[in-house]
């Protein structure tokens, strides 16, 4: 559902934004691939959320304390 928020927009130029948004749509889902669902980003990766062993204590704890486990 498209939603005008503001402005009086004639039927040409609701029908030209429609058909932008249409081209857009369509250009999308040819780029990925279909019927194929869109990867997701990066920050809705789960696994980034899980926690990470603590390096032992030790003279270069420090070292590996930042390193991605």
């Amino acid at each position: 559902m498209i939603k005008v928020v503001r402005g009086n927009p004639t039927p040409e130029e609701l029908a030209a934004a429609l058909a932008v948004v249409q081209a857009r749509a369509a250009a999308a889902a040819a780029a990925a691939g279909g019927d194929e669902p869109a990867p997701l980003p990066e920050w809705y990766d789960p696994a980034r959320t899980v926690p990470r062993r603590v390096p032992a204590p030790g003279p270069r704890a420090w070292r590996t304390s930042f390193w991605p486990a």
